[in-house]
């Protein structure tokens, strides 16, 4: 399963796994990937455990930030 799903796509798909915003389909492909593929389960597992650990700092945001706005502050900052 790890050729129909690429370690590179996977790792562009976690947050919306985790979110739950991934379509059924997309779901078991990733879901199937992670099974296969220790890498890609270690990657899943240290981002759950840094949104846990930031969320009980209290400073992760409710609410997604604004994409926008954080491209422009990037670009103003990497000139």
């Amino acid at each position: 399963m790890r050729e129909d799903l690429p370690c590179q796509e996977l790792v562009e798909l976690v947050t919306d796994y985790l979110e739950g915003a991934l379509p059924p389909g997309e779901r078991e492909r990733f879901e199937a990937h992670v099974a296969g593929c220790p890498g890609c389960e270690a990657h899943l597992e240290q981002v759950r455990t840094t949104i846990t650990l930031v969320r009980a700092t209290g400073e992760l945001p409710a609410e997604r930030p604004d994409m926008a706005a954080l491209l422009a502050a990037f670009r103003a900052c990497n000139g």
